[in-house]
């Protein structure tokens, strides 16, 4: 029992002992194949990355090649090209050496001629010497002789001859000064005349007058009633905005827009036909475009004065000068345009400048700025010539320029040329017949002292003279007065204006005082 158990044992070891021998035999059998292959499947790899290297290689080297190749020709081209430079450098210098060489001859002869010219022009000069010595010689023995024979001196004779001469020279003189100065007088008033009427005649324009009311169309008298609104608010708003009397009556489909400053008249024209085209008027609605009119003038006015400036041929004009030139646009002087008043007295400076043989450019300049005092931003109480003077002074121009500016009124001393020129064809512009209304000039001047009288008193914030003047509106500030000082207030302004101005019939002194409440919905 016990062998046969034992032999089991030992049949089993036997053969796990048979199945291990197996089976490391075919696993080594496996990997020497698998390694094989392996090694075989390398080898091939190798081969093909050593082919693409090689070729990869060759291409690099052919690049490279062709890089050092094309490097070789471009250094040859330039090579052949600094070889023919130099020669051409060679052949120019070589023809200049040539060409010094036969100046150095040229300046030889001529050496040549001088020396010889030198030498027959000191014999020359020697005979002269010569001939001078007997004219000399016998020049004395001349006045020898006279003296002799007239029992005189030769020095006493000089001076007596001398001083006859000096008698009939100066009265001949004086005769040729006299009849020079008459004639310049003659030829001066005629050249000056004429001067004077070819350039009024090269600068004529056209006479504009301006109105103190505009007429503003619209297409259907229903457009009235919309333009008044509830219980007049609209009309009331944009009076306060503007400053203009706007006059809604029975002329058909036309409305009017009363009020002296050409600017305020411009901006409630602009205004209405916005509103009127919108179609929306309604006070806030008024006061909106209102403040939108008044930067498109402001823009408008500024793109006047370039443009001016431009036709006339100035530069270097100083900004804020080209603002107050555009601003003459809206402004008038004795009912003439100023702009248009003082383009033509600059063509005319211009001209005359010219014709005198002084600089047109800088008389244009002057002729231009000579009535930027009537347009300032603040009105001090100084002439208008000396306040255009400080303008100009203040923005860098010409001394010429602002002492013409300064003088064309008289009211400082002409400097230069210019001044003279300036004056005269500021009245030439002024004096034609019909381009100046003195009327106009009074009745705004009486206006804006009108409004200057109001606007001295504390807590006011606007003044606009309307109806002519007959009436004056006065805005205060609701914080700043109220109801009681707003009422002694027109009270205290007529009685200034009644003893302090002069105007025919009465003024009536409006004071509005308006209370607003303002909040938003968020």
């Amino acid at each position: 029992m016990i062998s046969t158990v034992v032999f089991c044992l030992l049949s089993a070891v036997a053969a796990v002992a048979v199945y291990i021998l197996v089976t490391t035999f075919v696993t080594r059998n496996s990997i020497r194949t698998k390694r094989a292959v392996a090694i075989k499947e390398a080898e091939a790899e190798g081969e093909m990355i050593k082919k693409e290297k090689i070729l990869q290689a060759k291409e690099k080297f052919i690049q490279l090649k062709s890089e050092h190749d094309r490097m070789v020709n471009e250094r040859n081209q330039k090579l052949n090209q600094r070889e023919q430079g130099i020669k051409q450098g060679e052949n120019a210098l070589q023809q200049q050496n040539k060409e010094l060489e036969n100046r150095r001859r040229e300046v030889e002869n001529k050496n040549k001629e001088l020396a010889a010219l030198r030498e027959q022009l000191s014999n020359q000069i020697a005979g002269y010497e010569h001939k001078k010595e007997e004219l000399d010689r016998t020049i004395r023995e001349q006045n020898s002789r006279l003296e002799q024979i007239g029992g005189m001196s030769s020095e006493e004779a000089k001076s007596i001859l001398i001083e006859n001469m000096k008698a009939e020279a100066k009265a001949d003189a004086a005769t040729y000064i006299s009849e020079t100065i008459e004639e310049a007088k003659m030829s001066a008033s005629k050249e000056a005349k004429r001067i004077i009427v070819q350039s009024i005649q090269r600068v004529a324009t056209e006479t504009a007058i301006e109105n103190s009311v505009t007429v503003f169309n619209i297409e259907s008298d229903e457009v009235k009633g919309r333009i008044i609104g509830r219980e007049g608010r609209n009309i009331r708003a944009l009076e306060a905005a503007t400053g203009i009397e706007i006059i809604v009556d029975d002329t058909p489909e036309a409305i009017i827009l009363s009020g002296f400053d050409p600017v305020r008249r411009e901006i409630a024209r602009l205004a209405l036909h916005q509103l009127v085209t919108d179609g929306r008027i309604h006070p806030a609605r008024i006061e909106e475009v209102v403040a939108k009119v008044q930067k498109q003038i402001e823009e408008e006015i500024i793109d006047a004065g370039k443009r001016t400036t431009i036709d006339l041929g100035i530069h270097g004009l100083h900004p804020e000068l080209i603002r107050l030139v555009g601003k003459m646009k809206y402004r008038s002087s004795y009912g003439q345009n100023l702009l248009q008043h003082s383009r033509e007295t600059a063509n005319l400076a211009g001209i005359m400048a010219a014709e005198l043989g002084l600089n047109p450019k800088v008389a244009r300049r002057a002729g231009l700025l000579h009535d930027i005092g009537k347009v300032p931003d603040d009105e001090p109480e100084l002439p208008h010539a000396i306040i255009g003077m400080k303008l100009a002074e203040k923005y860098k121009e010409k001394p010429d320029v602002c002492n013409a500016i300064g003088a064309h009124h008289d009211e400082c001393e002409m400097t230069s040329l210019i001044a003279p020129i300036v004056q005269v064809c500021d009245a030439i512009s002024g004096a034609r017949p019909g381009a100046r209304r003195e009327v106009v000039e009074s009745y705004i001047k009486r206006l804006k002292e009108m409004e200057d009288i109001a606007m001295s008193y504390p807590g006011v914030m606007k003044t606009y003279a309307i109806q002519a003047g007959r009436e004056l509106r006065v805005i205060v500030g609701s914080e700043k007065l109220s109801d009681a000082e707003a009422d002694q207030l027109s009270h205290e302004i007529a009685k200034k204006i009644q003893d302090e101005m002069t105007y025919p019939g009465q003024v009536k002194i409006t004071v509005i005082r308006e209370t607003r409440s303002v909040s938003y919905a968020k």
